[in-house]
């Protein structure tokens, strides 16, 4: 049976999520397909050759190990780790810089800059939202008048207007497949969310991020923001560790889900060729 080494921190405490509960169900459900070991993502290096295949699930933040991370990703690389998701992803993989990329080619992202030099850019907001541009998980995300904003001067963040949005809805990929959408219909509470029905025309917004992205394999939330005229911007593409919100989706659903993600770990072990017996 296949082996799996499930990468997650199980007290990493977020806003409004139980990363745990997510885990534990997933795991809960996979090892009846798989043999199952979890792994703290500060401890996994040094469990890398006893699995076939490293699935990279709730993490957290990496602010804290960012080192850490590096020798991870380095190890993977030189022992050639099968991983999920695979580490090839230019969006949050690799911090924020994807916004600022994503702009210049024309993408329907929330207006970005990342110096002072650049801010009359955004036109004349009443705030403008400051955030680091490695973070994660709302950490050091600022809030700030035009005023405080001058008084401040950040250099090195990214700089976005703050936007008086109808709602925020997700899109999930599965290996580049649609799996289902989430939203949040009180803006304040953005982690009450409950399923979406997404329109064709949602589908190919969503559709143009995640080509782009061009991940070969893995689970990928693609968040967006609806204005009041009915477009959406991109707020974030999620393609290192997205939290899932399972516990939310219908049981049909979330079982359907579940069977997905089944069938894209199984085809990632290649069958062994059968070789015909050799009669003495």
């Amino acid at each position: 049976m296949t082996t799996i080494l499930y990468i997650t921190d199980l007290y990493y405490n977020a806003k409004g999520r139980n990363y745990y509960e997510e885990d534990l169900f997933i795991t809960s459900r996979l090892k009846q397909h798989f043999n199952i070991l979890i792994a703290h993502p500060q401890q996994v290096i040094a469990f890398l050759d006893r699995a076939d295949i490293l699935v990279y699930r709730n993490t957290g933040s990496i602010l804290g190990y960012e080192e850490y991370f590096k020798d991870f990703l380095h190890a993977v690389k030189e022992k050639n780790v099968l991983t999920f998701n695979s580490f090839d992803g230019k969006a949050d993989q690799k911090g924020k810089q994807y916004l600022l990329d994503l702009q210049a080619l024309k993408y329907p992202v929330i207006p970005t800059v990342e110096n002072m030099a650049n801010i009359e850019a955004l036109g004349n907001p009443e705030k403008y939202i400051v955030k680091l541009k490695n973070g994660a998980d709302s950490i050091g995300m600022e809030l700030l008048t035009r005023e405080e904003l001058f008084e401040v001067k950040p250099e090195g963040k990214l700089i976005q207007p703050w936007i008086n949005f109808e709602y925020e809805v997700s899109f999930y990929y599965l290996n580049n497949e649609f799996q289902y959408a989430m939203y949040a219909p009180n803006k304040q509470k953005r982690w009450e969310l409950t399923e979406y029905t997404a329109t064709p025309a949602d589908l190919e917004f969503a559709r143009k991020f995640q080509i782009w992205n061009n991940i070969d394999r893995g689970i990928t939330r693609v968040d967006a923001c609806r204005l009041q005229d009915g477009s959406l911007l991109l707020v974030e593409l999620e393609d290192l560790n997205p939290f899932l919100s399972l516990e939310l989706l219908s049981e049909r659903k979330r079982n359907q889900f579940i069977n997905n993600l089944v069938i894209a770990l199984t085809q990632m072990i290649p069958e062994k060729p059968q070789v015909d017996k050799v009669l003495d």
